[in-house]
Protein backbone atom coordinates (compact mmCIF):
# COMPACT_ATOMS: atom_id res chain seq x y z
CA UNK A 1 0.00 0.00 0.00
CA UNK A 2 1.40 3.47 -1.42
CA UNK A 3 1.01 5.79 1.90
CA UNK A 4 2.01 9.78 1.23
CA UNK A 5 1.89 12.16 3.60
CA UNK A 6 0.70 16.12 3.22
CA UNK A 7 0.42 19.01 5.25
CA UNK A 8 -0.65 21.82 3.30
CA UNK A 9 0.88 25.26 3.67
CA UNK A 10 -1.25 28.08 4.69
CA UNK A 11 -1.06 29.40 0.52
CA UNK A 12 -2.23 25.83 -0.23
CA UNK A 13 -5.36 25.93 1.81
CA UNK A 14 -8.56 25.72 -0.24
CA UNK A 15 -12.53 27.48 0.18
CA UNK A 16 -14.04 26.20 -2.64
CA UNK A 17 -15.10 22.93 -3.96
CA UNK A 18 -14.74 22.63 -7.21
CA UNK A 19 -13.07 25.57 -8.86
CA UNK A 20 -9.14 24.64 -7.58
CA UNK A 21 -6.35 22.32 -9.10
CA UNK A 22 -5.38 19.47 -7.08
CA UNK A 23 -2.34 19.44 -5.15
CA UNK A 24 -1.49 15.87 -6.08
CA UNK A 25 -2.50 12.61 -8.07
CA UNK A 26 -3.31 9.64 -5.71
CA UNK A 27 -3.99 6.11 -7.26
CA UNK A 28 -6.57 3.97 -5.89
CA UNK A 29 -5.40 1.89 -3.03
CA UNK A 30 -3.17 5.16 -1.38
CA UNK A 31 -3.33 5.96 2.32
CA UNK A 32 -3.03 9.30 2.88
CA UNK A 33 -1.82 11.11 6.01
CA UNK A 34 -2.90 14.33 6.32
CA UNK A 35 -2.98 17.48 8.51
CA UNK A 36 -6.31 19.55 8.76
CA UNK A 37 -6.66 23.27 10.06
CA UNK A 38 -9.74 24.43 12.08
CA UNK A 39 -12.76 25.86 10.62
CA UNK A 40 -11.57 29.39 12.00
CA UNK A 41 -8.39 28.70 9.77
CA UNK A 42 -6.49 29.08 13.71
CA UNK A 43 -7.23 32.77 14.20
CA UNK A 44 -9.26 32.24 17.08
CA UNK A 45 -6.82 31.38 19.85
CA UNK A 46 -7.79 32.98 23.23
CA UNK A 47 -11.52 33.57 25.14
CA UNK A 48 -10.87 37.52 24.52
CA UNK A 49 -10.92 36.61 20.89
CA UNK A 50 -14.25 38.24 19.26
CA UNK A 51 -15.08 36.18 15.84
CA UNK A 52 -15.86 39.84 13.90
CA UNK A 53 -12.53 41.20 14.78
CA UNK A 54 -10.44 37.73 14.03
CA UNK A 55 -11.90 35.84 11.13
CA UNK A 56 -12.03 36.76 7.60
CA UNK A 57 -15.39 35.61 6.18
CA UNK A 58 -14.28 34.69 3.09
CA UNK A 59 -11.46 31.92 5.10
CA UNK A 60 -13.56 29.70 6.88
CA UNK A 61 -13.15 26.02 6.58
CA UNK A 62 -10.17 25.55 5.03
CA UNK A 63 -9.51 22.10 3.17
CA UNK A 64 -6.78 19.98 2.45
CA UNK A 65 -6.96 18.85 -0.88
CA UNK A 66 -8.28 18.78 -3.42
CA UNK A 67 -7.10 15.17 -4.71
CA UNK A 68 -7.21 13.88 -8.34
CA UNK A 69 -8.03 10.55 -8.00
CA UNK A 70 -6.69 8.34 -10.87
CA UNK A 71 -8.98 6.81 -12.83
CA UNK A 72 -12.08 8.51 -11.25
CA UNK A 73 -15.05 9.61 -13.69
CA UNK A 74 -17.99 10.79 -13.53
CA UNK A 75 -20.29 8.13 -12.54
CA UNK A 76 -18.23 6.62 -10.84
CA UNK A 77 -18.25 6.06 -6.82
CA UNK A 78 -15.08 7.44 -4.90
CA UNK A 79 -14.38 5.15 -1.18
CA UNK A 80 -12.90 7.01 1.12
CA UNK A 81 -12.10 4.95 4.42
CA UNK A 82 -11.22 7.38 7.73
CA UNK A 83 -8.99 4.99 10.01
CA UNK A 84 -7.77 7.66 12.13
CA UNK A 85 -8.71 11.35 12.94
CA UNK A 86 -6.88 12.60 15.52
CA UNK A 87 -6.90 15.89 17.42
CA UNK A 88 -3.57 17.58 16.20
CA UNK A 89 -3.47 20.43 19.04
CA UNK A 90 -4.06 20.24 22.95
CA UNK A 91 -6.83 23.12 22.86
CA UNK A 92 -9.86 23.58 20.52
CA UNK A 93 -12.12 26.39 20.15
CA UNK A 94 -15.89 27.45 19.80
CA UNK A 95 -17.95 30.99 19.59
CA UNK A 96 -20.93 32.38 19.50
CA UNK A 97 -21.24 34.49 16.61
CA UNK A 98 -24.12 37.03 15.75
CA UNK A 99 -26.66 36.60 13.05
CA UNK A 100 -25.55 32.92 13.21
CA UNK A 101 -26.61 29.54 14.97
CA UNK A 102 -29.82 27.92 15.51
CA UNK A 103 -31.13 29.68 18.52
CA UNK A 104 -31.05 32.91 17.25
CA UNK A 105 -32.11 35.59 14.56
CA UNK A 106 -30.43 35.47 11.88
CA UNK A 107 -30.35 37.29 8.21
CA UNK A 108 -32.86 34.68 6.86
CA UNK A 109 -34.90 34.67 9.90
CA UNK A 110 -34.74 38.48 10.81
CA UNK A 111 -36.23 39.79 14.12
CA UNK A 112 -35.85 42.58 15.96
CA UNK A 113 -34.24 41.52 19.10
CA UNK A 114 -30.52 42.14 19.27
CA UNK A 115 -27.83 39.52 17.93
CA UNK A 116 -26.14 37.23 20.42
CA UNK A 117 -23.75 38.61 21.86
CA UNK A 118 -19.81 37.14 20.76
CA UNK A 119 -18.15 34.74 23.35
CA UNK A 120 -15.52 32.13 23.01
CA UNK A 121 -14.35 29.43 24.44
CA UNK A 122 -11.27 28.05 25.09
CA UNK A 123 -10.83 23.66 25.52
CA UNK A 124 -8.01 22.32 27.08
CA UNK A 125 -7.63 19.30 25.45
CA UNK A 126 -6.06 15.98 27.26
CA UNK A 127 -4.95 13.64 25.18
CA UNK A 128 -3.71 11.21 27.54
CA UNK A 129 -7.25 11.35 28.65
CA UNK A 130 -9.18 11.84 25.89
CA UNK A 131 -11.06 14.93 27.38
CA UNK A 132 -11.93 18.69 26.96
CA UNK A 133 -12.65 20.79 29.67
CA UNK A 134 -15.25 23.49 29.60
CA UNK A 135 -15.34 26.43 31.66
CA UNK A 136 -18.37 28.77 31.38
CA UNK A 137 -17.86 32.68 30.82
CA UNK A 138 -20.89 33.50 33.18
CA UNK A 139 -20.32 31.40 36.03
CA UNK A 140 -17.18 29.52 37.36
CA UNK A 141 -18.90 25.99 36.38
CA UNK A 142 -16.60 23.71 34.86
CA UNK A 143 -16.68 19.90 33.50
CA UNK A 144 -14.74 17.37 31.87
CA UNK A 145 -16.21 16.41 28.39
CA UNK A 146 -15.07 13.02 26.42
CA UNK A 147 -13.31 13.34 23.01
CA UNK A 148 -15.15 12.22 19.77
CA UNK A 149 -13.12 13.36 16.82
CA UNK A 150 -15.03 13.96 13.73
CA UNK A 151 -14.93 15.84 10.42
CA UNK A 152 -17.28 18.01 9.72
CA UNK A 153 -16.41 18.10 6.05
CA UNK A 154 -15.46 15.95 3.18
CA UNK A 155 -16.39 16.44 -0.22
CA UNK A 156 -15.73 16.38 -4.08
CA UNK A 157 -15.68 19.20 -7.14
CA UNK A 158 -19.58 19.74 -8.11
CA UNK A 159 -21.08 18.97 -11.72
CA UNK A 160 -21.57 21.50 -14.58
CA UNK A 161 -18.19 23.35 -13.69
CA UNK A 162 -19.89 24.73 -10.22
CA UNK A 163 -18.25 26.29 -7.44
CA UNK A 164 -19.17 25.78 -4.10
CA UNK A 165 -18.03 27.46 -0.94
CA UNK A 166 -16.93 24.61 1.93
CA UNK A 167 -19.51 26.25 4.18
CA UNK A 168 -21.83 24.32 2.39
CA UNK A 169 -23.02 20.58 2.43
CA UNK A 170 -25.26 19.10 -0.90
CA UNK A 171 -25.19 15.78 -3.41
CA UNK A 172 -21.27 16.52 -3.21
CA UNK A 173 -20.96 16.37 0.04
CA UNK A 174 -19.36 19.17 1.51
CA UNK A 175 -19.87 20.72 5.14
CA UNK A 176 -22.59 18.25 6.36
CA UNK A 177 -21.07 18.80 9.73
CA UNK A 178 -22.46 15.10 10.94
CA UNK A 179 -20.66 13.38 14.31
CA UNK A 180 -21.49 9.61 11.96
CA UNK A 181 -17.72 11.48 10.04
CA UNK A 182 -15.84 9.66 12.45
CA UNK A 183 -12.91 7.25 12.79
CA UNK A 184 -13.86 3.67 10.80
CA UNK A 185 -16.30 5.19 8.54
CA UNK A 186 -16.72 4.70 4.52
CA UNK A 187 -17.31 7.94 2.92
CA UNK A 188 -18.88 6.99 -0.82
CA UNK A 189 -19.65 9.88 -2.99
CA UNK A 190 -20.53 9.75 -6.51
CA UNK A 191 -17.93 11.23 -8.94
CA UNK A 192 -18.61 14.83 -11.15
CA UNK A 193 -15.56 15.54 -12.74
CA UNK A 194 -12.65 13.97 -13.75
CA UNK A 195 -10.62 12.73 -10.96
CA UNK A 196 -13.26 13.24 -8.07
CA UNK A 197 -11.16 16.47 -6.44
CA UNK A 198 -11.72 15.67 -3.10
CA UNK A 199 -11.03 17.79 0.27
CA UNK A 200 -11.71 17.16 3.37
CA UNK A 201 -11.65 19.50 6.88
CA UNK A 202 -13.10 21.04 9.59
CA UNK A 203 -11.91 19.09 12.55
CA UNK A 204 -14.29 18.98 15.53
CA UNK A 205 -12.82 17.60 18.61
CA UNK A 206 -16.27 16.29 19.40
CA UNK A 207 -19.73 17.64 18.37
CA UNK A 208 -23.91 17.57 19.70
CA UNK A 209 -25.85 16.24 17.04
CA UNK A 210 -27.57 19.40 15.27
CA UNK A 211 -24.35 21.76 16.30
CA UNK A 212 -26.23 24.15 17.81
CA UNK A 213 -24.66 27.18 18.40
CA UNK A 214 -23.23 26.94 14.77
CA UNK A 215 -19.45 25.84 16.39
CA UNK A 216 -18.01 22.66 17.72
CA UNK A 217 -15.02 22.27 19.41
CA UNK A 218 -12.79 23.14 16.30
CA UNK A 219 -9.97 22.21 15.67
CA UNK A 220 -6.57 20.54 13.56
CA UNK A 221 -6.71 17.11 12.70
CA UNK A 222 -4.34 14.72 12.04
CA UNK A 223 -6.35 12.24 9.47
CA UNK A 224 -5.47 8.79 8.03
CA UNK A 225 -8.00 8.24 5.02
CA UNK A 226 -7.32 5.09 2.38
CA UNK A 227 -8.70 6.40 -1.01
CA UNK A 228 -10.16 4.02 -3.61
CA UNK A 229 -12.66 3.59 -6.24
CA UNK A 230 -15.87 2.08 -7.93
CA UNK A 231 -16.48 2.29 -11.65
CA UNK A 232 -20.21 3.19 -11.71
CA UNK A 233 -23.33 3.25 -9.29
CA UNK A 234 -22.42 6.90 -8.06
CA UNK A 235 -25.37 7.78 -5.20
CA UNK A 236 -27.44 10.99 -5.85
CA UNK A 237 -26.26 11.52 -2.03
CA UNK A 238 -23.11 10.63 0.26
CA UNK A 239 -23.41 6.78 1.52
CA UNK A 240 -21.26 6.21 4.89
CA UNK A 241 -20.95 2.99 6.19
CA UNK A 242 -20.06 1.75 9.39
CA UNK A 243 -19.04 -1.38 11.08
CA UNK A 244 -22.83 -1.85 12.49
CA UNK A 245 -24.78 0.75 10.44
CA UNK A 246 -25.56 2.20 7.09
CA UNK A 247 -25.70 5.74 6.79
CA UNK A 248 -27.51 8.45 4.14
CA UNK A 249 -26.69 12.16 4.19
CA UNK A 250 -29.15 14.39 2.63
CA UNK A 251 -28.68 18.69 2.92
CA UNK A 252 -31.11 21.16 1.86
CA UNK A 253 -33.41 24.08 3.75
CA UNK A 254 -35.89 23.60 5.38
CA UNK A 255 -34.92 20.71 7.68
CA UNK A 256 -37.19 18.41 6.28
CA UNK A 257 -36.22 18.42 2.45
CA UNK A 258 -33.08 17.39 3.79
CA UNK A 259 -34.63 15.01 5.70
CA UNK A 260 -36.53 13.74 3.03
CA UNK A 261 -33.44 13.67 0.38
CA UNK A 262 -31.55 11.43 3.10
CA UNK A 263 -34.77 8.83 3.63
CA UNK A 264 -34.84 8.70 -0.10
CA UNK A 265 -31.43 7.81 -0.66
CA UNK A 266 -32.18 5.24 2.02
CA UNK A 267 -34.89 3.52 0.34
CA UNK A 268 -32.71 4.00 -3.09
CA UNK A 269 -29.99 1.85 -1.45
CA UNK A 270 -32.01 -0.91 0.30
CA UNK A 271 -33.74 -1.62 -3.58
CA UNK A 272 -30.30 -2.14 -4.51
CA UNK A 273 -28.54 -4.15 -1.47
CA UNK A 274 -31.75 -6.43 -0.48
CA UNK A 275 -33.62 -7.22 -4.42
CA UNK A 276 -36.93 -5.74 -2.98
CA UNK A 277 -39.01 -3.13 -3.96
CA UNK A 278 -39.49 0.41 -3.54
CA UNK A 279 -42.49 0.01 -1.74
CA UNK A 280 -40.98 -2.42 0.51
CA UNK A 281 -38.10 -0.71 1.29
CA UNK A 282 -40.07 2.48 2.27
CA UNK A 283 -42.03 0.45 4.26
CA UNK A 284 -38.63 -1.04 6.12
CA UNK A 285 -36.98 2.14 6.42
CA UNK A 286 -39.97 3.46 7.92
CA UNK A 287 -40.04 1.06 10.68
CA UNK A 288 -36.41 0.55 11.09
CA UNK A 289 -34.56 3.80 10.59
CA UNK A 290 -32.93 6.36 13.13
CA UNK A 291 -32.84 9.73 11.93
CA UNK A 292 -29.91 11.79 13.97
CA UNK A 293 -29.61 14.99 12.89
CA UNK A 294 -26.38 16.50 11.23
CA UNK A 295 -26.44 20.48 11.28
CA UNK A 296 -29.29 22.90 11.49
CA UNK A 297 -26.83 26.05 10.95
CA UNK A 298 -25.43 25.92 7.61
CA UNK A 299 -26.38 27.32 4.34
CA UNK A 300 -28.18 24.20 3.54
CA UNK A 301 -29.02 21.63 6.60
CA UNK A 302 -27.76 18.48 7.08
CA UNK A 303 -30.18 15.24 8.00
CA UNK A 304 -28.63 11.68 8.39
CA UNK A 305 -30.81 8.74 7.75
CA UNK A 306 -29.28 5.80 9.97
CA UNK A 307 -30.24 2.08 9.58
CA UNK A 308 -28.12 -0.81 11.80
CA UNK A 309 -27.37 -4.00 9.73
CA UNK A 310 -28.99 -5.76 12.61
CA UNK A 311 -31.60 -7.61 11.67
CA UNK A 312 -31.87 -7.32 7.76
CA UNK A 313 -29.77 -10.10 6.17
CA UNK A 314 -26.17 -9.83 5.64
CA UNK A 315 -25.09 -7.98 2.30
CA UNK A 316 -21.90 -6.45 1.47
CA UNK A 317 -22.30 -2.83 -0.38
CA UNK A 318 -20.20 -2.33 -3.45
CA UNK A 319 -19.13 -5.66 -3.10
CA UNK A 320 -17.82 -5.39 0.45
CA UNK A 321 -15.78 -2.36 0.00
CA UNK A 322 -16.22 -1.42 3.30
CA UNK A 323 -14.47 -4.45 4.90
CA UNK A 324 -11.39 -4.19 2.57
CA UNK A 325 -11.02 -1.15 3.26
CA UNK A 326 -10.90 -1.46 7.39
CA UNK A 327 -8.77 -4.62 6.58
CA UNK A 328 -6.07 -2.67 4.53
CA UNK A 329 -7.09 0.55 7.95
CA UNK A 330 -5.74 -2.49 10.40
CA UNK A 331 -2.54 -3.39 8.25
CA UNK A 332 -1.74 0.19 7.93
CA UNK A 333 -2.34 0.83 11.81
CA UNK A 334 0.02 -2.30 12.88
CA UNK A 335 2.71 -1.08 10.73
CA UNK A 336 2.95 2.40 12.55
CA UNK A 337 3.14 0.45 15.97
Amino acid sequence: MQIVDFTPSREQYVWTFGGAEPVMEVAPGTALRLWTEDAFAGRVTSRSDRPSQVLNPKELNPQTGPFHVTGAEPGDTLALHFASIEPARTWAASTTIPLFGALTGTDRTATLQPALPELTWIYDIDLDRAVATFVGHESDFTVELPLAPMLGTVGVAPALREVRTTLVPDYFGGNMDTPELRAGTTVYLGVNVEGALFSVGDGHYRQGEGETCGTALEGAMNVTVLVDLIKGGAPAWPRFEHDDALLTVGSARPLEDAWRCSQVEMVRWMTELYGIGELDAYQLCSQLCLSPLANVVDVNYSAVTKLFKNPLPNVAPYGGMHSSMRTRAATLTAQSM
